[in-house]
């Protein structure tokens, strides 16, 4: 089954004792909780973490609106933003001192290049983070279907233990940050 909404809610349902869906408006219990929650569940977990198939950098239009105080300029965020990571000018992805409010960022900078989490397909979703979602959703879908308070405790606990591997996993494919400005290093010259 290819990957999509409804086989990720599948994989969830059947960890917790349910059938399959055929689609998130086939009018079962199973559908109406899977499609209440599985638009959240995705959304929090893809924004719980700087992941690298879900972190993109943008340069951002500039509004023609200009804020009301501390800030010369207001920039449009993208429509698939999800969260902030960093804001910076000049050909680097931070450094800006900013706020973001209003779906809007504000910041005294001319131009903007934004660093930010997105929501991707679910084609795009790698292996470790598939498991790490079907494992929350089982834990979200249990109460609601089973009103099984510690069935859903120990589903939750092991969801816990498969976004840490997941989100391990993802940490590896990056070059680790090196520290910027350290006071106490420079100092030590």
């Amino acid at each position: 089954m290819p990957l999509s909404a409804v086989a990720l809610c599948s994989r969830a349902l059947i960890a917790i004792g349910a059938g399959p869906l055929t689609s998130l408006d086939d009018g079962t219990a199973e559908a109406q909780v899977a499609g209440a929650l599985y638009p959240g569940v995705r959304d929090a977990l893809l924004s719980a973490h700087p992941w690298t198939f879900a972190t993109a950098q943008t340069a951002l239009a500039r509004l023609s609106e200009v804020p009301a105080a501390d800030f010369a300029h207001a920039y449009r965020l993208p429509g698939n933003h999800l969260r902030t990571l960093s804001a910076g000018a000049g050909g680097s992805g931070r450094g800006l001192v900013y706020r973001q409010a209003e779906a809007r960022l504000w910041t005294d900078a001319p131009a903007v290049t934004l660093t930010y989490i997105f929501r991707p397909d679910e084609s795009a979703f790698p292996a470790p983070f598939v498991e790490a979602l079907a494992a929350r959703l089982a834990a979200a879908f249990c109460l609601p279907l089973t009103e099984s308070t510690s069935r859903a405790q120990l589903l939750h606990q092991l969801a816990e233990d498969a976004v840490r591997a997941a989100r391990l996993i993802d940490s590896q494919q990056d070059t680790p940050p090196a520290l910027a400005h350290f006071p106490l290093v420079e100092v030590r010259g």
